[in-house]
């Protein structure tokens, strides 16, 4: 039992790592800015087509960074790119803390989209390179909860730090970052030398280069898939609600609450059904119910169905990023995860990239971002097809029995 506990207690460097990542990256450089988006536009810094275009800006840096981040952490190291990434971010919310130019504000949002994708593809990856493999699910899981954190940070702050101010707002969240950074670098001191014999596991081992190759490639369309599909919920969910369904903020910042508090809770059930049910049935499952979340608002915005889209598409942002990160790792190895994860992470953003902007634009020229839900809904499905094709011991079997049908078939002439 001791022992057990202390293998326990070991992990807790590389969760923190993780989370202080994973609640910066994305929980507060992006999330917190959606909260901020209605305040913005009241206050008159900006119109909401250029508040909306200033959160899809963070996209923009987001795909910048994910294709770099595994070179620039190659290149000056881990803990070098952690500290610079938290760092900007920080400086990032500070410098966004008076009324500007757009110009200045989108050199900013797309700074910390960069820095974000930073966290997120080498914050995670370090961690996971110094946890054994038996913990791997575990602490793969629970580092996402930092996203969850961040939505719900921003969902129950922001409307109390307006009271003081808007630029109270931002300051608040620069500090934040701060903290945040320093417990992180502070747990990467702690975090154990990776084991070699650990590094070299793979998972998959007698299935063959290519299968791989197929099954990483299919789980990477998947996830691009869901970088489109929850564009709404994470962009526009709360001016959605609060202004053009006419709930007001109040009622939007409970909704964006619920978001928050689901994806506080998203990786802990995440934990306990991997174990169970495997990487790729509960990627394949996640991205199902994802589907159906992310279309309710298209049917309807009725207390209860509003509300349990918030709290399952809340709750399915982070479990779906740590069980793409885990299925990736499974099919590969550990070895291969950084990398993979950098190229995985890269695609996610370009396509958020894309979709955002593109919905953005779609949602001006419908004056409406209700079309945006069953669009995302449709191609969340999509991508629960890719998933669950993604097996490379069935793209394995396919190949072989391709090549003995096409031998008893020279044999047959």
């Amino acid at each position: 039992m001791a022992q057990t506990t202390r293998h326990q207690g070991s992990d807790i460097p590389a969760i923190v790592v993780g989370l202080a990542s994973t609640l910066v990256g994305i929980g507060l450089a992006r999330f917190a800015y959606t909260a901020l988006i209605p305040p913005v536009v009241a206050a008159h810094w900006f119109t909401t087509s250029a508040a909306v275009y200033l959160g899809a800006a963070n996209l923009l840096g987001y795909f910048i960074g994910a294709i770099s981040a595994h070179a620039v952490s190659e290149r000056i190291g881990a803990r070098a790119t952690l500290a610079a990434s938290f760092g900007i971010t920080a400086l990032s919310f500070l410098a966004c803390a008076h009324a500007a130019p757009f110009v200045w504000f989108f050199f900013w949002r797309v700074l910390s989209g960069l820095t974000g994708a930073w966290l997120m593809v080498v914050g995670p990856a370090t961690a996971l390179a110094a946890t054994g493999p038996d913990r791997r699910p575990i602490v793969g899981c629970l580092m996402f909860a930092g996203i969850g954190m961040g939505a719900l940070l921003s969902a129950l702050l922001v409307p109390t730090l307006l009271q003081a101010g808007l630029w109270v707002a931002w300051i608040v969240l620069g500090g934040l970052t701060l903290i945040a950074g320093t417990a992180g670098d502070l747990a990467l001191h702690r975090l154990p030398t990776p084991s070699r014999a650990d590094a070299a596991d793979q998972t998959n081992a007698p299935v063959s280069n290519s299968a791989v190759r197929w099954a990483v490639a299919l789980v990477i369309g998947a996830y691009a898939g869901d970088a489109i599909g929850f564009v709404p919920h994470t962009v526009f969910w709360v001016d959605y609600l609060a202004r053009e369904v006419a709930l007001g903020m109040a009622a939007a910042n409970v909704q964006w609450a619920l978001f928050g508090l689901g994806a506080m809770i998203g990786p802990l059930i995440t934990r306990l059904i991997v174990p169970r049910a495997g990487w790729q049935a509960s990627l394949t499952g996640g991205l199902l119910i994802k589907a159906l979340a992310v279309g309710l608002p298209f049917i309807s915005t009725g207390l209860w169905l509003r509300s349990a889209s918030s709290i399952a598409v809340g709750a399915l942002v982070p479990a779906v990023v740590a069980l793409t990160s885990g299925r990736l790792a499974e099919i590969a190895g550990p070895a291969e995860h950084k990398r993979l994860w950098g190229q995985a992470t890269a695609a996610f953003a370009l396509a958020q990239a894309i979709a955002g902007y593109g919905l953005s634009a779609l949602s001006t020229a419908a004056d409406s971002y209700r079309p945006s839900f069953a669009i995302c809904a449709a191609i969340l499905l999509l991508a629960c097809i890719l998933a669950w094709r993604a097996d490379p011991a069935r793209q394995q079997g396919q190949h072989a029995h391709r090549t003995s049908a096409s031998r008893h078939s020279a044999d047959g002439r």
